[in-house]
């Protein structure tokens, strides 16, 4: 795209933003490459992350899986809690302010909605009824027996790893109510026995508050097609899209969107630069 058509596309999205009273967040994995995670997209990139499962030829999908905390718990536990310390590491980047910046005068403020499963939304000061966490998250767990509905933090476990070979060295994380194995409460591959209550709620909370709502506009930052849960909860609002994605800007509708072809970051920064100085 033309650097005069980016700019334009730019300043109507600012101008957009300026008539909004809300704003929704949407995010996928893309949203946390410039705080420094790793982009898991394609058995190359994944592998690259977790060597170890790459030599076992052991792909995203199978150790993203429930069956694995049966197979290997050690190694599913080390897939986990490697992410799991990770993300407890890391740092949010500065887009996640610029965004709470863009919404602090409208009359419904801001939300957000995604599928990543880091909490990087609350740690970056976003409230816990602000953001829906669609796949669940990584900072909760659930018993592998399904003894019970109930969930619980994960801040009392500190996994060591072993991250030659992507394996857990200290002790399994069980659960307090009938001992079993413990697991992320994320919606995982082939997961029948998710407990989706959390997220529920928090679905709940973000229809409410979209009902509320008259002039929305809605960022995505980083959502793919591969899995597409948030591309089409983005444009499935009646909203003005602002799509900002490096490699798969496409809008369905140009007229109430706008494609970005650009880093996560970047766009918001231009984005935010643009609607300060209007």
């Amino acid at each position: 795209m033309p650097d005069s058509q980016q700019a334009a596309d730019i300043s109507r999205a600012a101008a957009w933003l300026h008539q909004a009273d809300g704003l929704l967040i949407t995010s996928g994995a893309g949203m946390g490459i410039d705080s420094g995670l790793p982009d898991f997209r394609g058995p190359g990139g994944f592998w690259s992350v977790y060597p170890a499962l790459g030599r076992a030829r052991i792909a995203f999908e199978s150790i993203a899986n429930p069956a694995a905390f049966e197979t290997d718990p050690r190694l599913a536990w080390g897939f986990y809690g490697h992410r799991l310390d990770l993300y407890r590491k890391t740092a949010p980047h500065a887009g996640f302010t610029l965004l709470r910046d863009l919404a602090k005068d409208m009359p419904h403020g801001i939300r957000a909605f995604t599928s990543n499963v880091d909490g990087q939304f609350q740690k970056a000061g976003f409230t816990a009824d602000q953001v829906c966490e669609i796949h669940g998250s990584i900072h909760y767990l659930q018993c592998t027996a399904g003894c019970s509905a109930r969930i619980w933090t994960a801040n009392d476990f500190h996994p060591e790893i072993d991250a030659t070979n992507c394996r857990l060295l200290g002790e399994l994380p069980h659960c307090p109510h009938c001992g079993a194995l413990a697991r992320p409460n994320i919606l995982m591959f082939g997961n029948w026995g998710w407990v989706d209550q959390r997220t529920t709620l928090q679905y709940q909370r973000l229809q409410q508050w979209l009902g509320a709502v008259e002039r929305l506009v809605c960022i995505e930052i980083g959502a793919g097609t591969n899995i597409a849960t948030v591309r089409h909860f983005s444009e499935d609002y009646g909203g003005k899209l602002i799509r900002i994605n490096p490699g798969e800007p496409e809008v369905p509708d140009t007229v109430k969107g706008i494609g970005l072809a650009s880093g996560g970051l970047e766009g918001i920064r231009r984005l935010h630069a643009a609607f300060a100085s209007t």
